[in-house]
């Protein structure tokens, strides 16, 4: 998995890329993709997104 605080358009294919938790696509240069960042158990958890309407379409 890419470093989610790096440049998404830095060295990333779509096999590395993360992909949006709605719809599952690789976030590949996504200027408008979004990242929920939690402490979980004392884990860090990422949640992608590749834009604004997924990240509202989905509950947390």
């Amino acid at each position: 998995m890419v470093d989610p605080t790096s440049e998404l358009a830095e060295d990333v294919t779509e096999e590395t890329a993360p992909r949006c938790a709605v719809c599952r696509e690789p976030i590949v240069n996504e200027p408008g993709h979004r990242v929920v960042t939690r402490i979980e158990d004392g884990a860090v958890s990422t949640t992608h997104f590749c834009g604004p309407a997924c990240r509202e379409g989905r509950s947390d």
